[in-house]
């Protein structure tokens, strides 16, 4: 009587101690999946910076139409984060996991999608829908990339602290892959954008397409497209998926739409996608403004490359330093970092020299930095209020990530589409050397007084009401109980 009486809290014990142990990620665990991230942001960072200035100048699109491409493009990557949510929400589980197959499998399909992206075709009149339809591919099979990726986040293990450090380790190496991506694809590509691409032109209108150009941009779209087999691939060797305790093997849990309509109505993680709406936002357009901006509203063309660098290195090299000030000061403290990039970016539209530019990049990349880092290191702490409050268990962590990324990107669609169209009603002219005033103008307003107005706005609403807090160890000991209920 007395062995079973005791038996009980031994077996307690021992499993309190092996959870403990499976919580705590390794070394290698962290850093393979960290680079599983690296793939998809080497490929944004030279869509974000390079794409534009590819369209307008190298295809020579008419900006209106280049506006369709980008929208149409961004709209196809969030329309495909519910279908993403709901397709991964009922699939079956595999002996390789339930997340890990889709990441796989989009693979071959997405570094092909990304080359075409950059293949300049021979016609003339269909490439505005040539490269809609390729851009928007691609942005759907990113997003069914990345949306089990990032969900991966919740199932590597039930520790707070240990998925906030798995998350900077993501991060660093997303940075370190944004870094790359324009680093690589810049490099490649600087000649066909040379200053005497202008000065050997007779004519002030509309000039040939540098023979370069064509040459150079496939061989750094292939050179990006690698990434993405090699980085899954090390992804699948050193990261394994643990079980969702909740999810039932057939994957016949909660519908999607049900899910949907429960994490919406949450109000820490309505108050989170509603602010970095505005943030991420400010972020994309900041991004893709910067090099036309360089290139036609200053003379800062021969500065390009070495701006960008200085963003991303910034942005890298600071990662390290927001994760403890995030685990120090707390998550909704270091989002006054964001506001570092405000004055700097009006500076930069007022006075564009130089020296501005570099300090103006080199604060820029700071503020990126925990821009980036913030919600995703929010997110989990979102996820598990909402499963301590409600009775539905650890099964729509999917629903949640990939709802706030359909969001994010449509933010992004309509920033960047209306940014763009505005470029077309000023009179850009597509391959021109010579822009007019109002064009001149309206790459001042985009690239400062816009994403000026958007992160503050975004902060505000952030700042609104008390925000979620990271799980303690008896509310996570509690959640654990409740799944262990669940399945008995």
């Amino acid at each position: 009587p007395v062995a079973h009486t005791l038996e009980p809290d031994a077996v307690s014990a021992k499993r309190g101690r092996e959870g403990s142990n499976a919580g705590h990620l390794s070394f290698f665990t962290k850093v393979c999946y960290g680079i599983g991230g690296v793939p998809n942001q080497v490929a944004s960072s030279a869509i974000a910076f390079y794409l534009q200035l590819f369209l307008l100048d190298v295809a020579q699109i008419p900006a209106a139409q280049v506006s369709l491409v980008l929208f149409g493009g961004k709209v196809s990557g969030a329309a495909a984060d519910p279908l993403a949510g709901f397709l991964i929400n009922r699939s079956r589980r595999t002996g390789s996991g339930r997340l890990m197959p889709w990441v796989l499998g989009c693979t071959p399909f997405i570094a092909l999608a990304y080359f075409f992206l950059w293949f300049l075709p021979p016609f003339t009149s269909l490439r505005g829908l040539w490269y809609t339809t390729l851009y928007c591919l691609f942005q759907a099979l990113a997003t069914f990339f990345q949306v089990p990726y990032t969900a991966l986040t919740m199932l590597l293990t039930p520790s707070p602290r240990e998925r906030d450090s798995a998350t900077a380790y993501r991060m660093t190496m997303e940075m370190a892959g944004t870094l790359m991506g324009a680093a690589v694809h810049g490099l490649i590509v600087s000649g066909a954008h040379g200053s005497h691409r202008c000065d050997e032109a007779t004519l002030p209108g509309q000039v040939a397409v540098f023979p370069n150009a064509i040459r150079l941009y496939p061989i750094a779209a292939a050179v990006v497209a690698v990434t993405y087999p090699v980085c899954s691939s090390l992804l699948c060797l050193g990261v394994k998926e643990r079980p969702d305790p909740s999810a039932p093997a057939s994957g016949q849990g909660l519908s999607f739409l049900a899910g949907l309509g429960l994490t919406v109505r949450h109000p820490p993680y309505l108050k989170l996608v509603i602010s970095f709406l505005f943030i991420s936002a400010a972020v994309q357009v900041e991004q893709s403004y910067l090099v036309l901006f360089c290139t036609h509203a200053s003379r800062l063309h021969d500065h390009v490359q070495s701006l960008v660098l200085t963003i991303l290195v910034s942005a890298v090299l600071s990662t390290p330093m927001w994760e403890w000030v995030l685990q120090r000061f707390g998550k909704r403290m270091s989002a006054f970092g964001i506001c570092g990039m405000v004055p700097f970016a009006i500076l930069l539209a007022a006075v564009p020299t130089a020296p501005v530019a570099y300090v103006v990049a080199f604060v820029s990349g700071i503020s990126i930095a925990v821009s980036l880092l913030l919600p995703w290191s929010m997110l989990p702490d979102v996820v598990d209020d909402f499963q301590l409050q409600h009775q539905h268990g650890p099964g729509l962590e999917t629903i949640f990530y990939s709802s706030y990324v359909f969001f994010t990107k449509l933010s992004g669609a309509g920033a960047l589409g209306i940014s763009t169209l505005s470029l077309d009603f000023a009179g850009y002219e597509s391959g021109a050397c010579k822009q007019a005033e109002q064009v001149v103008v309206t790459l001042k307003v985009l690239i400062g007084a816009v994403p000026t107005c958007m992160i503050l706005t975004g902060l505000c609403i952030l700042m609104v009401g008390p925000a979620p807090k990271a799980p303690t160890q008896d509310s996570s000991r509690s959640l654990r109980r409740r799944t262990s209920y669940s399945l008995a």
